[in-house]
């Protein structure tokens, strides 16, 4: 019987504010001054309104309904750490939402970095390891739930991340079903992380990979409303219909939650077709839901996945590569500049600064100043605060370069330069 594993990263930046130099705010008062609290606010509660509550209503609903069926629905959540406190600082209800989620026992929570950050791509990956260690410690006091399966931001991957979150404990990590790793292989599979390091264990111990069946999963986030797509209207049974017929051992699709309600309206029909298509899966003798860490309990690997570090890969874009983020000079330089200033700031172990420091990190601010053309291009402008990269580049320039300046002073006040 084959696993339909059901995904969803829920994730929401801290946006940047346009900067105005001004040397007399105090280190805690700067939050205000680097982040657009006024743009947060408007956005979360626009996003919680189209999204978050009506599917979470939906998926409480449907768990509820199914919950007497020898194969009920689970589904699994992906949420940043930031995502958390934006729900604790604008909408604590919504975060009572996922806890009641979390209570089914059908939902899993999965792991990832807590500011949904690059971390994973610096050098030194004492930075990653705290930030997944930080949001697993936050999944388990909101949530009261141990993650076990793992999904890096944006699922970055490589052999080197994959050794280290097998280091922390995990199970299993996701990244993406491209034919760049596969080849001729199938999606719909559980591999291994490549044997590659010294001092490997036994293989059956090495760290299990689920990939993202990015077709299917992008035929509901991308294509769903899409009036010149062949395969318009998708409707729940012939979705059905194809994870039916599809080959394999599971099939994981993995979305953004905002898909429903957000990026697909309302009036698409997105939440009727969410409604049903558990119902019209369940129809097909050879499908059940699982979570994550029951598809790597209940299927045995069938390959190694080997990702060299130059050969990263991620879901975004056409080229599934980190290029999202780091394809032109101006996301280099900024990222560079982030990544420069660990050592300073964690010298001088002031919280509010270092708090600073890694909300810069999150993925988005280096997303906004991508400067792809054509449909990839189209997605980033969609998302961006910016009217444009070079915009956004010369905001988040001054922005880290007005932080640096901060720890600096302070380290040189406390003299521990």
């Amino acid at each position: 019987m084959a696993s339909i594993s059901l995904n969803f990263q829920v994730h929401q930046p801290f946006r940047l504010a346009a900067f105005q130099p001004n040397g007399n705010i105090s280190n805690q008062d700067i939050f205000s001054h680097y982040f657009n609290h006024g743009l947060d606010k408007l956005v979360f509660d626009r996003v919680a309104n189209r999204c978050y509550f009506p599917t979470n209503k939906i998926i409480l609903e449907l768990i509820d309904q199914l919950k007497h069926e020898k194969r009920r629905l689970k589904v699994s959540y992906s949420i940043s750490g930031v995502f958390l406190e934006l729900c604790e600082m604008f909408n604590k209800d919504l975060l009572e939402s996922f806890k009641q989620l979390a209570e089914t026992k059908c939902v899993e929570f999965l792991g990832e970095t807590y500011y949904h950050s690059l971390s994973s791509l610096f050098e030194h990956k004492g930075e990653f390891i705290e930030q997944v260690n930080m949001h697993k410690q936050a999944i388990k006091d909101l949530l009261n739930f141990k993650p076990r399966v793992f999904v890096n931001t944006e699922m970055i991957y490589n052999n080197l991340i994959a050794k280290i979150v097998e280091d922390l404990g995990f199970e299993a990590i996701f990244t993406e079903g491209t034919e760049r790793i596969l080849g001729w292989r199938s999606p719909n599979y559980v591999y291994l992380r490549k044997f590659c390091f010294p001092g490997d264990p036994r293989p059956e111990k090495r760290i299990k990979v689920l990939l993202r069946n990015y077709r299917l999963s992008d035929d509901i986030g991308y294509r769903f409303s899409a009036k010149d797509w062949d395969e318009w209207p998708l409707t729940a049974d012939k979705f059905a219909a194809w994870l039916a017929a599809t080959p394999g051992h599971c099939i994981n699709l993995f979305m953004d939650y905002e898909t429903f309600g957000e990026h697909q309206w309302q009036e698409s029909g997105i939440f009727w077709f969410l409604k049903a298509l558990p119902f019209e899966i369940l129809k097909y003798e050879n499908l059940e839901f699982s979570i994550p860490s029951e598809v790597v309990k209940k299927h045995e690997p069938v390959g190694e996945i080997d990702v060299f570090e130059l050969s990263t890969v991620s879901w975004a874009d056409m080229e599934r590569d980190v290029s999202a983020w780091l394809g032109n000079r101006m996301q280099q330089v900024c990222f560079e500049e982030l990544k420069n200033l660990e050592q300073i700031v964690k010298r001088l172990d002031n919280k509010d600064l270092t708090k600073i420091w890694r909300l810069l990190q999150i993925s988005d601010h280096l997303y906004y100043i991508c400067t792809k053309w054509w449909n990839d291009g189209d997605v980033h402008k969609y998302f961006s605060c910016f009217p444009t990269p070079q915009d956004g580049f010369a905001n988040f320039m001054e922005i880290i370069s007005d932080l640096k300046a901060r720890v600096i002073t302070e380290l040189t006040k406390g003299k521990k330069l």
